[in-house]
């Protein structure tokens, strides 16, 4: 009996959890009006000790692997405030959140907690969709001073559009689990049928033709 890699792991339980759903021929409308066969809550995952654990082990070597010793580690809020906790315990070290905008009030901050000028920052994601949440966070923590050593996600969705933002915004990223992984442990799983994955690979290359 073989053992199944992380990112395995993390896609199957995913789906055992409900926080990814498969509808390949009755698609989810996301909020910017995109059909699609898939929709992802990892947020769901805080809920589930066993699952959360392995989610902040997986990080943790993530982080080892891609980006080294950094000085901090950030959350994306709200999806990734939480396994930023996780994995800042694991690996003894400060956490920062950054906000989505900074405040309207009081000070302003957009970064919560202490973050000096120059530091190495990894900020922790729940989900990757095109990029460009991840990158405002991004932005943030370089305006506050951060050196952003990259973002690490749960999940991606494998956009050409990330790819394309992320590297125009000269960042880095990395992923535990992704769309490709998901779909064969999908079938494998019986939540979806062999006869569906055509329809749902096409969905990846080509989102907006869904």
């Amino acid at each position: 009996m073989t053992t199944r890699p992380i990112g395995d792991k993390i896609a199957k339980a995913l789906l055992d959890i409900q926080a990814v759903a498969l509808k390949p021929h009755d698609p989810f409308i996301w909020s910017s009006g995109l059909r699609s066969p898939i929709y992802c809550d990892n947020r769901l995952t805080i809920s589930y000790p066993e699952i959360r654990d392995m989610i902040a082990d997986g990080f943790v070597e993530l982080i080892k692997e891609q980006f080294g010793d950094v000085d901090v580690i950030a959350g994306a809020a709200t999806g990734g405030v939480p396994h930023a906790a996780w994995v800042a315990q694991k690996l003894g070290k400060p956490m920062i959140y950054v906000r989505s905008s900074a405040k309207k009030h009081g000070t302003g901050n957009m970064v919560e907690g202490v973050l000096r000028e120059g530091q190495t920052v990894v900020i922790i994601e729940d989900l990757i969709s095109t990029g460009g949440s991840s990158l405002n966070v991004v932005e943030g923590v370089r305006q506050a001073g951060g050196t952003v050593a990259g973002v690490a996600a749960i999940f991606s969705y494998e956009f050409q559009k990330a790819v394309e933002n992320f590297q125009a915004a000269d960042c880095k990223f990395a992923t535990l689990s992704s769309y490709s992984k998901l779909l064969p442990i999908a079938v494998q799983e019986n939540y979806v049928t062999a006869d569906d994955l055509e329809l749902l690979r096409k969905w990846k290359d080509a989102p907006d033709q869904f």
